[in-house]
């Protein structure tokens, strides 16, 4: 222990009498460790928000939406004829055992006014089911309950961005009357913001009212019990893809899909799309790591190159400590220990620009990103490998040097 403390100061010393030297040489290490944990706290902070938008859309859900369709040899594609009803859903609520709730709406853009504001949004008729399926609570107010649905009553709930276009800074919208369609409405709920999907889409630039009442008064049909997507939430994470599969099965007996004929519908899994978002983050990230990553090599090689100078520098030095009883394995330490503390050091000054740079990225360009203690730790132990690895030829160069040849060198 009193060798390697001894060791220890001398390989500090001989580092602090070049301190310019052994700053450039650290140099490499420090960008490369700091790009390492930037690039991975950006792409886990990616992955999270996706995660997070994907998770604003429901629990365990399932959507099934129209699919193509061909009459009289007129190809239609996604949207262009409503193929799902009111019917289809409630028999996947009934005979599929791994759906827990379905919900199902009808949506249109309709012009919104209120006093002398108006504003473009999109008017869904939902079911009463539909706040638990998208797991979606109101802020202010409440939901429309089943007599109004039955009823087909007028009254609304708003999206928080319809709040702020139609009404004024603390204005209170609960009971306000508003004209959907030139057609009167009653304001008694606002929903909690959700924010953006992964695709772009503002949720919260909506209005919510009872299908049955969009059906009748608003939005119209060409055929009453259309729906234009039908919600599935399953019983849990895993019956996912049991739930998909059970959906399709009874979709293609209700619309009497033969054998390769192409579906009329498609039931699309949040979870792969999740996964999608995921790969496609992962694959960028891993790509910037692998350009973060030649930056400690280069700075290993740094580090390598100039151990080499220093071992022809000191060569003379190392010709007296062997002269005077050093053993080969005290100078093979020595430098080694120089090597892995310039590598050391840079790495810890890198893991705190690493740091300060992905808060940067986060306060100054708005991407989200999150701290990885994995990456911080990982990074640093690896910077120690670097410096094991590169320094360790110059060491036993160093460790070999015949002692006579050492003192004669000039």
């Amino acid at each position: 222990m009193k060798l390697l403390r001894m060791t220890l100061r001398t390989a500090l010393r001989a580092l602090r009498r070049n301190k310019m030297r052994s700053g450039l040489t650290m140099l490499g290490i420090v960008i490369g460790v700091a790009a390492v944990i930037a690039m991975v706290s950006v792409g886990q902070g990616a992955d999270f928000a996706v995660q997070k938008q994907i998770q604003s859309l429901g629990n365990n859900m399932l959507m099934v939406v129209p699919g193509a369709t061909t009459s009289a040899g007129v190809r239609s594609g996604w949207g262009g004829v409503s193929t799902l009803s009111v019917s289809d859903a409630n028999a996947i609520k009934k005979e599929c055992p791994a759906i827990a709730d379905v919900s199902y709406f009808k949506r249109q853009i309709v012009q919104v006014v209120y006093g002398n504001q108006n504003w473009s949004t999109v008017a869904q008729g939902v079911t009463t089911s539909y706040q638990r399926v998208r797991d979606w609570p109101v802020s202010a107010g409440a939901f429309f309950t089943d007599r109004d649905e039955q009823t087909a009553n007028r009254v609304a709930v708003l999206g928080q961005t319809v709040v702020d276009h139609l009404f004024g800074f603390g204005e209170d919208p609960i009971g306000a009357m508003i004209r959907v369609k030139d057609v009167p409405f009653r304001v008694i709920g606002v929903l909690e913001a959700k924010g953006q999907t992964a695709w772009g889409q503002d949720q919260d630039d909506c209005i919510v009212i009872p299908f049955s009442t969009a059906e009748r008064r608003v939005l119209g049909t060409e055929f009453l019990g259309s729906v234009d997507m039908i919600f599935a939430s399953v019983v849990s994470p895993e019956a996912i893809h049991e739930g998909t599969k059970q959906i399709t099965a009874l979709l293609h007996e209700r619309h009497h899909t033969l054998t390769g004929q192409e579906d009329d519908f498609t039931v699309r899994n949040l979870n792969d799309i999740f996964r999608a978002s995921q790969s496609a983050s992962r694959v960028m990230t891993n790509l910037l790591l692998s350009v973060a990553s030649i930056s400690l090599l280069v700075g290993g090689i740094g580090i390598m190159n100039i151990l080499l100078v220093s071992v022809t520098e000191r060569t003379r030095e190392i010709g007296i400590r062997m002269a005077v009883g050093a053993k080969s394995r005290h100078i093979l330490l020595q430098f080694l220990i120089e090597a892995v503390a310039l590598s050391m050091f840079g790495g810890l000054a890198g893991c705190l620009l690493g740091i300060a740079v992905a808060e940067l990225i986060s306060y100054g360009a708005g991407w989200p990103t999150l701290l990885s203690p994995v990456a911080v730790v990982g990074s640093f132990l690896f910077s120690g490998a670097v410096g094991v690895f590169f320094g360790f030829y110059p060491a036993r160069k160093a460790s070999q040097l015949d002692p006579i040849a050492a003192l004669r060198y000039e």
